[in-house]
């Protein structure tokens, strides 16, 4: 953006030399909170609005899409770039998860970020992390169910992202629906006046849905796990059609996800879109949501129902 500095120094890295065509060519990458708060800080005095995508990295179109929202809506650019650790739990994929770095730079930069923010688990939790944030009944089922702490660990690191860059938008994947309403419930209960955007599910031409861990995949496997997006369309199709009872679309649900055997289902659910609790009947809007375990991947989806009755 013209006439935003950008950042100078050891400690705030500027991937061109091409500094004054930042939209094509580089981007800012922080690697101190102190640095990025600087850059944020002089973009709104100079009368921008800022725009953040928190990620873990090794991007994917998904997060290439959050990012033009990003960039469209917004004045100021920054996507995040850090391996939470606070949200894995024991015995999960902390140290195997993937990562390149030097790729989702040069994406940030293809995409016209204008700030990356990068930092190390210790500047972001020093000697530890004795305040967390605990979310609500949101977090308490499906994914949370299943991965104890791990949206405590979800909820802290947004929070601590929204007080060092103070975004005025946030956006994230529908895929992740209930890190979604984990964040929006967080932000509306302590008070962030970041508004929360989430943004369709970016899908692969056979329906599965985006995710870093596709790439743990076999090619068998990978064949499989499109079971879990035609699953999730024949239900809401069935909705549609008229069915209102949510144990009669949960049971389509496991019978055609059992049909693959390397496909290990988890949880099937039809809930509330906003509440994340499971429905008995289905109203004017329901979220079909599954997670499941093929080969070493953990993979998650769900599909939107939006009834006229």
């Amino acid at each position: 953006m013209s006439g935003i500095p950008r950042g100078t120094g050891t400690e705030v890295e500027n991937l061109s030399v091409q500094a004054d065509d930042i939209r094509s060519q580089s981007v800012v990458v922080a690697r101190y909170i102190r640095d990025a708060r600087r850059l944020v800080e002089a973009a709104r005095a100079a009368g921008a609005t800022v725009g953040l995508v928190p990620t873990m990295g090794f991007f994917h179109e998904g997060h290439l899409s959050l990012m033009r929202a990003a960039r469209d809506e917004c004045g100021y650019s920054v996507v995040s770039i850090f391996v939470n650790p606070t949200q894995f739990g024991d015995g999960e994929d902390l140290g195997s998860y993937p990562r390149d770095m030097e790729h989702d730079l040069e994406l940030a930069a293809a995409e016209g970020m204008d700030l990356v923010f990068a930092p190390s688990a210790a500047e972001m939790y020093g000697g530890g992390q004795g305040t967390m944030v605990e979310p609500g009944r949101v977090a308490a089922g499906l994914c949370g169910r299943s991965r104890p702490g791990h949206f405590r660990g979800v909820a802290t690191v947004v929070a601590k992202l929204f007080n060092i860059i103070g975004p005025d938008a946030a956006y994230f994947g529908q895929k992740d629906a209930q890190q979604a309403a984990v964040v929006r419930a967080m932000a509306d209960d302590l008070d962030f006046h970041t508004r929360i955007r989430v943004m369709p599910t970016v899908r692969e031409p056979d329906g599965l849905a985006m995710s870093s861990r596709n790439s743990y995949l076999s090619t068998d496997e990978r064949r499989q796990a499109a079971v879990l997006y035609q699953a999730l369309t024949r239900v809401r199709q069935a909705a549609l059609a008229g069915e209102c009872s949510a144990s009669a679309l949960v049971q389509s649900l496991e019978r055609e996800i059992g049909e693959q055997p390397a496909v290990e289902l988890e949880y099937a659910q039809v809930v509330d879109p906003d509440t994340m609790q499971p429905v008995a009947q289905l109203g004017k809007r329901a979220l079909a949501v599954v997670a499941a375990r093929v080969g070493p991947a953990r993979l998650i989806d769900n599909i939107l129902i939006k009834r006229r009755d």
